[in-house]
């Protein structure tokens, strides 16, 4: 595709706006600051001419790429989100790029201890030749999902410079609070009026998923009984010794992310506090089979309960919550929107790498919201890390990708 990208300067100006989102928060966004980004990016649409850019007051961006067919063509939706995850610090990110890399390990400037391997990190292995994106060693990139959010960002100016490329009517959807879950949360989907959506959110370079992990929270809350520590024999009973306990019974080779892969799920304590009278921890339980979650938690509190057997006097609390479901029982009843993607990324000459996410996008929740939503890739690595890194030629094939998919749908209408 003959065209000057923008993707890379404005990748590169977004990462450095903090849009950490926060967990803890109740507020809608987690955090204020995601709206900084959300700001500019009204501001950047509206400038290249889509007038009907705008935040609400939740900070999600809606915009209209007008259609220029006088087909029908059905509505479709690129998404992207301005968060970046609450794991490491997304304060004063110092984008570096590393020109023409040559497969060497990557060395981050400010902090030298901190070094991308190849061998570590092998679609590094992939990229001799192009320009490699990273920040310096102490914070995140931001590229989860920026590198997304620019590749729609400059779809929107090639269809402002390139009128003559036919499509249909095309909604530009940016979201805050992916990062904990809350993402489509707070989407209106009446103003969003879309048919089918996309979330530009994946990794690798020609990657493309209709398939999600279903999800379940747990918290898990002991309450002990306490008592003055120089008379307590036969009377107190330590929460937080409850709580290890418990932890401490959890399988150890399997079930927990570092001992899982491909299709198997995964029950992850990533969250605890504890003290004596109390102990909370939080629990994350994943699987691709929506019954497996049920089953998943029923052997947790089984567990819990177990250990609670050495604690008579103390009592528990096991609160589960839905979080998202497979996207792919939805995006089965509609396989014209894989099809097209699909084909759209073989258009752009790359070789579709078609799999199943370990985890959850926007995506998910807006497929059962009625839009049916997979995931294509926007050339982000290494997520929520210090070694998070992206290839600015990635971002580039993902925005032809884009713009292939847009074409196909135009292409495929009736007249």
């Amino acid at each position: 595709m003959e065209y000057q990208y923008t993707a890379l300067e404005r990748f590169l100006r977004y990462v450095q706006i903090d849009t950490q989102s926060d967990p803890h928060s109740s507020s809608v966004p987690s955090t204020e600051k995601q709206k900084d980004l959300s700001r500019l990016l009204v501001e950047e649409l509206q400038e290249m001419g889509y007038a009907d850019a705008e935040m609400d007051d939740n900070g999600y961006v809606y915009a209209t790429i007008p259609s220029n067919t006088e087909k029908n063509v059905p509505v479709i939706c690129f998404c992207s989100h301005v968060d970046t995850s609450p794991e490491s610090s997304g304060k004063h990110v110092k984008p570096v790029i590393h020109e023409n890399y040559d497969g060497s390990v990557l060395t981050l400037p400010t902090d030298p201890n901190i070094k991308i391997d190849p061998e570590q990190h092998p679609e590094l292995k992939t990229k001799i030749g192009d320009d490699i994106i990273t920040a310096d060693g102490t914070t995140l990139l931001g590229a989860d999902n920026k590198a997304g959010v620019a590749a729609i960002m400059d779809l929107a100016h090639y269809f402002k410079t390139h009128p003559e490329v036919k499509h249909g009517a095309i909604r530009i959807l940016f979201t805050p609070d992916e990062e904990i879950g809350r993402g489509a949360d707070h989407v209106d989907m009446e103003k969003l009026a879309a048919d089918f959506g996309y979330t530009v959110d994946g990794e690798a370079l020609g990657s493309f998923e209709d398939e999600t992990f279903s999800a379940d929270m747990v918290k898990v809350t002991i309450e002990g009984v306490n008592f003055h520590p120089g008379f307590a024999k036969g009377q107190l009973e330590s929460a937080l010794k409850a709580m290890a306990a418990f932890i401490d019974l959890l399988p150890k080779g399997t079930w927990s992310p570092e001992t899982t892969e491909g299709r198997e799920g995964f029950v992850h304590p990533y969250e605890m506090t504890a003290g004596i009278e109390k102990a909370e921890a939080t629990f994350i339980i994943r699987s691709f089979e929506d019954a497996k979650l049920a089953e998943y938690e029923r052997e947790l509190e089984n567990l819990l309960i177990q250990a609670l057997k050495g604690y008579p006097k103390a009592k528990y609390s096991f609160e589960v919550s839905e979080q998202y479901r497979n996207m792919k029982n939805v995006i089965n009843q509609h396989p014209e929107v894989s099809e097209y993607a699909i084909e759209a990324i073989k258009r752009a000459g790359l070789q579709p790498r078609i799999g199943s996410i370990r985890g959850g996008t926007d995506g998910s929740k807006l497929s059962f919201k009625g839009l049916p939503c997979p995931n294509i890739f926007a050339g982000e690595h290494s997520f929520h890390s210090k070694m998070e890194w992206a290839s600015v030629q990635d971002m580039q094939k993902a925005v032809q990708t884009l713009v292939n998919l847009a074409r196909i749908w135009e292409e495929r209408a009736e007249g």
